[in-house]
């Protein structure tokens, strides 16, 4: 008996080996990041270590400048200004605590108080910044003027006789004094500090001070146990923004001030444009970064906010 064999069933090509997906935008980060960059390179790194090569240079404007790895000229730039470097940070840091007492009510208020005038109190406080640095400093000329109203207001309250002994003042007079370049400081930067401010507080859950509430929390103790620490970020991003401008500054100093009150960057502009003492100019740069850049790394980690570094 003959066995019907069943035919085999027929081949079917092989499905032809998908090809993995092509990654056509993993560049394009790269590519978005490279004007930036560019940016960088030229207007920061480059002076930068150009600036570098002019501290360690020997010579003179008639001869030209070379690099001679000179680096006593830092030890004798900080020898020579040191006592304007260290006022610097006094005054820098007083219009910081300043800008900081100043700020935070006012930030507070936006964030929490203000309503519908919120966003008319923002623009008040961006306000200046739609004027010349310069002009507003000129103001402060006008408003301190001796013989004016807050001259004499200070005079009727005895307030300079309390500064004149602290030597913030100049007996009757404001004006190129170090209380001027402070209260020219402290106005020049203060929305520095209100903007980072009122970004932190206006993150707060206002359902967290309804807890404190229920939980019988007086508001000083809701604001000292919860509103302040929360704030913290922008506390510290608002003085960094503040401190390490003012500390560079010379226009406030040069306008406000006197010979008496001049800020390392007084100094480094005269080395630089007036004197035409290239090395020594750079060298003092270098040290207010270097001094700076140590301050902010303390400061950061002492107040327990490593990661706004």
């Amino acid at each position: 008996m003959s066995t019907l064999t069943e035919a085999p069933p027929p081949l079917t090509p092989a499905a032809p080996a998908k090809k993995p997906p092509r990654r056509r935008g993993r560049w394009t980060p790269y590519w978005l990041l490279l004007p930036g960059l560019l940016w960088l390179v030229v207007f920061f790194a480059l002076p930068m270590i150009y600036q570098a090569s002019t501290s360690v240079q020997t010579g003179s404007l008639e001869q030209g400048y070379k690099v001679t790895w000179h680096f006593a000229t830092y030890w004798n730039a900080l020898g020579d200004y040191w006592p304007q470097a260290l006022r610097s940070v006094l005054y820098a840091a007083a219009a910081t605590v300043l800008c900081l007492l100043l700020g935070y009510p006012l930030a507070y208020l936006i964030a929490f108080r203000a309503g519908r005038w919120r966003n008319l109190i923002m623009i008040l406080v961006i306000a200046p910044f739609f004027t010349s640095f310069l002009i507003r400093t000129l103001a402060w000329k006008t408003i301190l003027a001796d013989g004016g109203p807050v001259v004499g207001a200070l005079n009727t309250l005895h307030v300079l006789d309390v500064t004149d002994w602290l030597g913030w003042t100049a007996g009757d007079r404001v004006l190129a004094t170090p209380l001027a370049v402070v209260c020219g400081l402290t106005y020049n930067f203060l929305p520095f500090m209100i903007l980072p401010l009122y970004t932190s507080l206006e993150r707060i859950d206002g359902r967290l001070h309804e807890a404190a509430g229920d939980l019988y929390a007086k508001p000083s103790t809701t604001f000292r146990k919860v509103t302040f620490p929360l704030s913290m970020p922008g506390v510290v991003s608002g003085t960094l923004l503040t401190f390490i401008p003012a500390s560079g500054d010379y226009v406030n100093a040069e306008l406000l001030g006197s010979t008496d009150t001049r800020m390392i960057g007084n100094v480094i502009q005269t080395q630089f444009l007036r004197v035409l003492d290239y090395p020594t100019a750079a060298a003092l740069s270098f040290i207010l970064m270097a001094a700076i850049l140590l301050m902010v790394t303390f400061y950061i980690r002492r107040s327990g906010t490593e990661d706004l570094v």
